[in-house]
């Protein structure tokens, strides 16, 4: 197995190409000038081809797959109820990355005010259950997905801008431009954001990198 290959885009700094005419961006304000004449089928059209790709943000930026699919429901219920308020000054997709970001740090925060489980405890819980055992040689797809995870917990724990950018950019392939309009911050920050990011992600995930 390729072990970089989870890693292949996450660290690589082609920038993704931005273009002056957008069809899928045309189409997105096609569907909301119907949403906002309360089109429902418009509205389930527009959810499906943007989901997944909301899903998939949300569920790297919380390291939280089941979460990821409530807070999704969540933004586009957002843009059904202000749809007749948006206008399309950005690219419609920056708008729904903006709503996605909001709630994520919503949620976020909320889980840092939350009470924890403490180290110990989880330790006298599971730990004395679950010996390591040194002769048990992964396979690997078990190291395939242990590599996942590993990348997924280093994402969740970047601070909060670096987190949006890097996901945006290494797994949405959006441009520093559109980034930065999400984050409401400057290209050149973003880009510094990113390659901030990527240092953290690249020190946390040498063992499996080699970097």
């Amino acid at each position: 197995m390729d072990a970089a290959a989870p890693f292949h885009g996450l660290f690589e700094m082609a920038e993704p190409s931005i273009q002056s005419t957008d069809p899928e961006n045309e189409r997105d304000i096609a569907l909301m000038a119907r949403i906002a004449e309360g089109d429902e089928v418009a509205f389930r059209a527009l959810v499906e081809r943007h989901q997944n790709m909301v899903v998939g943000m949300i569920a790297r930026m919380l390291n939280d797959p089941m979460e990821a699919e409530d807070l999704a429901q969540r933004v586009f219920l957002r843009i059904w109820k202000h749809a007749k308020r948006w206008k399309p000054e950005a690219k419609f997709t920056t708008y729904l990355f903006t709503i996605a970001r909001n709630l994520v740090y919503n949620e976020s925060r909320r889980r840092s005010r939350k009470k924890e489980v403490s180290s110990d405890q989880r330790s006298d819980e599971f730990g004395a259950e679950m010996p390591a055992d040194s002769r048990i040689e992964p396979d690997s797809e078990t190291l395939r997905n242990e590599m996942h995870d590993e990348i997924d917990r280093a994402i969740a724990e970047l601070p909060e801008n670096q987190r949006a950018a890097v996901v945006l950019y290494a797994y949405e392939s959006l441009p520093y431009e559109e980034i930065a309009q999400v984050l409401g911050t400057s290209v050149s920050s973003v880009k510094s954001l990113i390659f901030r990011g990527r240092t953290t992600l690249r020190e946390k995930l040498a063992h499996f990198t080699g970097y």
